[in-house]
């Protein structure tokens, strides 16, 4: 997947907003076809996914947030909902009185211990069971099986130079930063894998970081 020295590179995307993201249509062929595949051979989990998680909390199933895609345009990234109906409040009142929580999130955008949680929501969330439900984001077209990971639209702004490069994709479900290190790593280096990728695109990348996904998602156990 090449060298992560080689990931502070310049971007040139040129002016304007792209006319098709990066892998253009042999990208999108290759999204439908995994994505629908994976909705039918997992439609026993989606559904106890489902159950278990209106039976935890009671509230609306699947959780929307705004997140900037291909171009700059926001959508709806959908996931099974792992937080408490209050959370946003919670998160007010943490950030407000424990100052080691207000650095974390300050640095990741995440919390390792989240008050915010459900029993059920933690389990999807390690297992990375919560984002599933992103499958149907890809069969609509604003994401990718593999892309730069979703952010929002304050998050975008810790882009810099590299805004370009993320907005040149569509998000993915999985990608190179979640596949090196995750939670382990800095947002400057998930910046940098994100660059890299808009940047060396190939389906042959896009094959490496689907294989070594799962491996990535059973074994790692920073990926809050």
């Amino acid at each position: 997947m090449g060298s992560l020295s080689d990931l502070h590179i310049d971007l040139d995307f040129g002016p304007g907003a792209s006319a098709s993201p990066v892998g253009r249509t042999s990208k999108r062929i290759v999204d439908i076809v995994l994505a629908l595949s994976g909705i039918i051979l997992l439609s026993p989990l989606l559904i106890l996914c489902f159950v278990l998680t209106w039976a935890s909390s009671r509230e609306t199933v699947l959780f929307r947030h705004k997140r900037v895609g291909f171009n700059g345009k926001p959508f709806d990234c959908l996931k099974f909902r792992t937080m408490l109906g209050d959370a946003p409040e919670l998160l007010r009142k943490l950030l407000e009185t424990d100052a080691a929580a207000a650095a974390e999130w300050a640095q990741c955008q995440k919390l390792r211990n989240d008050p915010r949680v459900t029993r059920i929501g933690a389990i999807l969330r390690e297992s990375s069971l919560d984002e599933l439900p992103q499958l149907f984001n890809v069969l609509m077209g604003s994401m990718s099986i593999v892309g730069p990971r979703p952010v929002t639209e304050d998050e975008l702004s810790r882009y810099g130079a590299s805004v370009k490069a993320y907005t040149a994709c569509r998000p993915g479900i999985t990608g190179l930063w979640q596949v090196t290190g995750r939670g382990t790593t800095s947002y400057e280096t998930r910046v940098s894998c994100d660059a890299y990728y808009a940047r060396k695109w190939s389906l042959s990348l896009d094959s490496k970081i689907i294989i070594v996904t799962i491996p990535s998602v059973l074994f790692t156990k920073n990926a809050y």
